[in-house]
C-alpha cells in the first residue's frame, strides 16, 4: 500500500494523495488524490495504474514518486 502524502507525476505536476478507496462492486483499490497546482481538482485513479512503470525516453520510470508528507 502507498504512503498518503505528496507525490510528482512523471509529467512534473504535484499532487496530494489524500486516501484510498475501494470500488463497491470489485474492491478494488483506488487512489483519490488531489492536484496542487491550478484549480487544485481531485482525481481518482487504480492503485495498480498509480504504482505502474510508464515509458519516458525509452526509459522506464514510475508514474507518481513519494516526495514526502
Amino acid at each position: 500500500m502507498i504512503k498518503l502524502g505528496t507525490y510528482r507525476h512523471f509529467k512534473g505536476n504535484t499532487y496530494k494523495v489524500v486516501m484510498i478507496a475501494k470500488h463497491s462492486e470489485t474492491l478494488e483499490d483506488f487512489v483519490v488524490y488531489q492536484a496542487l497546482y491550478g484549480e487544485k481538482g481531485m482525481w481518482i485513479r487504480p492503485l495498480a495504474m498509480f504504482e505502474e512503470m510508464v515509458q519516458v525516453e525509452g526509459q522506464a520510470v514510475k508514474r507518481f514518486v513519494y516526495v514526502g508528507d
